[in-house]
């Protein structure tokens, strides 16, 4: 019984990692990235990740919170908007 909790726990861990996107080899690193945020007015960078071709996360940009979309290769922002 407990052989096979593990190995469940184990299946589900790694299924969780599989379904996270990766930053590509020609994407511009997160810290650089994360330069040109603070460069563009963010702070207090959260959850700062790769997804769907591109960086976002949120940050407070101007005292309110932001979500924000940042080309992978310039790290420009190319949306933001009002975080719920």
């Amino acid at each position: 019984m407990k052989l096979a909790t593990f190995i469940i726990i184990g299946l589900l861990s790694t299924a969780g990692a599989a379904r996270a996107d990766q930053s590509g080899p020609d994407w511009m690193p997160a810290h650089q990235v994360k330069a040109q945020l603070a460069k563009a007015g963010y702070s207090n960078i959260t959850e700062f990740e790769a997804d769907d071709g591109h960086w976002e996360g949120e940050g407070v940009k101007s005292g309110r919170k932001m979500q924000f979309h940042a080309d992978p290769k310039t790290g420009r922002i190319i949306s933001e908007k009002p975080s719920h």
